[in-house]
């Protein structure tokens, strides 16, 4: 568990379900991409703790409120020839950004790919969405423009 001034992060469990998809709603609204988070509360459980779970979440509390999360998975590199961790959300509720909660959340990522002998961490960013991306670039992340991001939805219920 890392902790700095009034903000703990620690490991998501099963009781903070509930609390998990809130946050994802949350940024989903933020992203306004509402129409598009079509997940229940139980598919966040089956994610995170249910058989077969394939990704795990932690929190970060601020003066004993609820402030963020970051849900991440593991991903691999076949040319490093090690697993990556994908970071599939990082999310601080509007009230409560500009105190270093979303750095504390993304270092605590940092941490655990380098304690798992992680090739490195992966993500995506909005390109609207310029206050992460200098974030991102503040702490020496490096923006892959030459790659397009490709998917392709299976179950339109389901994006």
């Amino acid at each position: 568990m890392a902790t700095m001034t009034s903000c703990t992060i620690r490991k998501a469990t099963e009781k903070d379900t509930a609390l998990v998809f809130q946050l994802v709603k949350d940024l989903a609204e933020y992203e306004s991409m509402s129409d598009e988070c079509v997940a229940s509360e139980q598919d966040i459980h089956d994610l995170l703790f249910g058989t077969g779970a394939v990704a795990e979440a932690i929190i970060a509390d601020y003066n004993g409120e609820s402030a963020g999360f970051a849900l991440y998975l593991h991903n691999c590199s076949t040319f490093a020839g090690k697993k990556v961790i994908y970071l599939e959300d990082l999310f601080v509720r509007s009230h409560l950004r500009g105190k270093g909660i979303g750095k504390a959340l993304l270092m605590r990522v940092i941490e655990l790919a380098k304690e798992r002998d992680c090739a490195r961490v992966e993500w995506h960013v909005l390109n609207w969405n310029s206050s992460a991306i200098e974030f991102y670039k503040s702490i020496g992340a490096q923006m892959k423009d030459e790659w397009i991001w490709a998917h392709l939805i299976l179950n339109e219920d389901k994006a």
